[in-house]
Parts: C-alpha cells; sequence; structure tokens
C-alpha cells in the first residue's frame, strides 16, 4: 500500500536514540506535512519570542509571488521580517560567506527559509553562525579545522522542491572550486520543518524532474548503504514506491494534486532515511561533477545513477532486487540476480521518461575533464565509506567512462 494523505502533521520530540553500536535514529523536527500545511507557519512563528526574524528565500518565489502569499498572515499579525534572497542555485563558499557576514548585522531572533535544498542550506547556516564565531570555511568537512560549538538561532524550514530533504538533514552543502563539501553537525536541523506539496505546483517540470531524481537517489543509497538498518530501510523503501509511482506524472502535470502530495511525502521520507544510512558511491562522484561544471545536484546524481548501481550491483544485489520491487517490478519466477538487472534498467526508463540525459555529453561534460572528476571523486572518503562496495581510483574512473559513453558495463 501506498502512503499518500492529503493532510498530515507530525509532532516529534527531538532526540537521539543508539540502539546497539551501529544504529542511530536521527532527531526530528517537529513537522507540519500536507496539503495546505503553510497555512501553520503564523502559528509556529508565535511560538518563538520573535524580535527580528531573516527569511531566506529563493528569488524567484518573490517574483512569483509565493513569499507574499505564505507570509501575509506574519504581515497582517504585524511580524515584520526582513527577507535576503542574494542567492543562487548550487551556492559558492562565498555565497554562503556573505548571508552569513548579512545575518550577523541583523541581531536576528529567528531564521526562516523557503525555497530549494539551496535556500534551506543558507538558512541554516544563517541561523547557527549567528552563535559561532570564524569563517564558514574553517568549518568544512573536507579541509575544515573547527566545530560548530553552539546552535544558534531557531530555524523553520519550508521547502518548494520535493528533492532535496534538507529540512530533515544536519548538512549544509557548499561548491567549491572543482567540487562540492558540506556542514554537518546535528545542530543544523531544523526546529520547525513545514512540507506543503501545493508550494510545488509552480515548479518548472526540469525542476521538477532533477529534485525529484535527487530524492530517489537518496532513499536508494541509503537502502544500500553499510549503515542501513530496519528503521532506515523500511523509509527508504517506501519513499522509493512513492517517488517511482508518482514523478513521471508530477514532470507531466505539475498541477496533479496527488503525484505532488505522494512526491512530498516521498522527498521527506527519503530525508529521514539518509539522514540516517548515508548516501554512497553516487553523491561522492555527483560532488566533482556539479562543482566543475554547475550542474545541478539532482542532475548530477541522475545521469550517474545507472551507472553507479551497475557498477556495484555484485555487492548489493538482493537489496537491489526489492529496490525493483518498490518501483512495481514483478520479481515473481526470477532470481534475486536478475531483479537487480531489471533494477537498473527500470531506473535508467524511469529517468529517460522524465527527461534526464543518458550520459555525461548530454550535460556538455568533454571526455577530457574524466581525469580531474577521478582525482577529485576519490577524495570523497566520507561517502564512498558508505558504498557496499570499496571503490579504488580505478573503479570511479571506469564509472565516470561508462556515464560518458552512456554504456552500463560491469
Amino acid at each position: 500500500m501506498r502512503l499518500s494523505l492529503d493532510s498530515f502533521e507530525v509532532y516529534k520530540p527531538k532526540y537521539c536514540i543508539t540502539v546497539m553500536s551501529h544504529i542511530r535514529i536521527a532527531p526530528i523536527p517537529v513537522t507540519h506535512i500536507g496539503w495546505g500545511a503553510a497555512e501553520k507557519l503564523i502559528d509556529e512563528v508565535k511560538k518563538f519570542s520573535t524580535g527580528k526574524i531573516l527569511v531566506v528565500a529563493d528569488p524567484v518565489l518573490k517574483q512569483i509571488g509565493v513569499i507574499d502569499q505564505v507570509f501575509a498572515p506574519l504581515r497582517n499579525g504585524d511580524q515584520q521580517f526582513d527577507l535576503y534572497t542574494d542567492i543562487i542555485p548550487e551556492p559558492l563558499l562565498e555565497t554562503g560567506q556573505k548571508l552569513v557576514d548579512f545575518a550577523r548585522k541583523g541581531n536576528y531572533s529567528l531564521v526562516i527559509g523557503i525555497g530549494g535544498g539551496s535556500a534551506l542550506d543558507l538558512a541554516k547556516l544563517a541561523a547557527v553562525f549567528l552563535a559561532n564565531g570564524g569563517n564558514v570555511e574553517e568549518y568544512l568537512n573536507l579541509t575544515g579545522n573547527k566545530i560548530l560549538q553552539k546552535k544558534g538561532v531557531p530555524k523553520i524550514l519550508i521547502p518548494t522542491t520535493s528533492g532535496t530533504g534538507a529540512e530533515v538533514t544536519n548538512i549544509s552543502v557548499l561548491a567549491l572550486e572543482h567540487t562540492k563539501d558540506v556542514i554537518s553537525h546535528d545542530y543544523l536541523i531544523a526546529d520547525i520543518a513545514i512540507v506543503d506539496p501545493q508550494l510545488t505546483v509552480t515548479v518548472p517540470a526540469k525542476v521538477t524532474a532533477a529534485t525529484g531524481a535527487d530524492a530517489l537517489t537518496h532513499a536508494i543509497e541509503a537502502y544500500i548503504s553499510v549503515n542501513a538498518n530496519h528503521y532506515s530501510d523500511g523509509l527508504a523503501l517506501q519513499a522509493i514506491s512513492l517517488i517511482s509511482g508518482s514523478l513521471r506524472e508530477a514532470v507531466a502535470n505539475g498541477q496533479d494534486k496527488r503525484a505532488r502530495t505522494d512526491m512530498a511525502y516521498g522527498s521527506y521520507i527519503a530525508g529521514l532515511s539518509f539522514f540516517n544510512a548515508g548516501v554512497g558511491a553516487v553523491h561522492a562522484l555527483a560532488y566533482p561533477l556539479g562543482g566543475q561544471f554547475h550542474i545541478p545536484h539532482g542532475d548530477s546524481n541522475a545521469v550517474l545513477l545507472p551507472y553507479v548501481m551497475n557498477y556495484i550491483r555484485n555487492s548489493c544485489f538482493v537489496k537491489m532486487g526489492r529496490i525493483y520491487q518498490a518501483m512495481g517490478g514483478n520479481t515473481e519466477n526470477i532470481s534475486a540476480e536478475e531483479a537487480s538487472i531489471k533494477c537498473i534498467y527500470s531506473l535508467a526508463e524511469l529517468l529517460k521518461d522524465i527527461g534526464i540525459p543518458d550520459s555525461l555529453p548530454g550535460f556538455n561534460v568533454p571526455l577530457s575533464a574524466l581525469e580531474q572528476l577521478t582525482t577529485d571523486g576519490v577524495k570523497q572518503k566520507r561517502l564512498l565509506a558508505r558504498c557496499p562496495m570499496k571503490l579504488t581510483e580505478k573503479d570511479i574512473s571506469n564509472i565516470y567512462a561508462s556515464a560518458f559513453s552512456g554504456t552500463l558495463i560491469r
């Protein structure tokens, strides 16, 4: 049975439980999810002893009237806020630092992020760095030497795409010269998440496809992660079912309420799954692709997904058969290995149906770039460590080569 509800609120205490030594149940923000959930914003804002509020938003949301729509109750209640829209997709380290510098001058007591994953990740940084000194660069995973010491001010996150899961994760992603890096800490977790699929109906088909593929990748990589557990597996399979069953419809008809609702739930649940189990090799190889060629994160994941999964298939073919089942595939009278092969081609077919190019040249990536992509991909050790197959530099080179030629090889 597929989970699909029109209105649903989840209230979860923020806690962390360790069961055995390797299973971590992540803190979950108080969440309102369902059609029209954005109406809950004013009630949540009132719960905080608010002074000045900073709203970090995708600039397009102001242009199309979404900001006026969502924040009208605040204005009508004489609750003033400053709107910051100087952000870009796949934000650079400099973008994050510029926002942090702005926020520090404002003495804000609440930060609200609204938009896609980039806006939400930047809002997290603004809230946390109001209470932590130094530059953003000093806290990066790959090269930084500092750890966040204070939580910062409360933050409310409102996604307007169904993809990143940023509203329930503890990371902020920033683009560097050749790759991407993250700041990771539980202080980055939202206090409140508001997931309203009604806010996604104006998202263009191309963006719907890329963000939806991103969410699907989150769920798949969480499911095959070496850190997966029964908790994350249940979330991941439900997310795979919801997303694979509704993404085509959401891309073809953005006004489809059922498809948009299922995608919103699927993205949210996928976020919970990968927060607990992590993502792996697809993301590791997508980071350099996005960093060097400024390809949207969802597209970077999508174009690599079939090739990575095909290459590592022998290390997780049983689980890949279950992924195929979750996508609606019939596994009667076939082996787990056969089901895993069908899984690869089902993924490739889905991505083709939603308009994702099936090879790197489709994103204008030249053959000459593969060597540098490989060099930078190897550096993503945090992500590669979660892959069920230990990938060498040669393996990574082979995957990029396969994605360039458009040939599924092993």
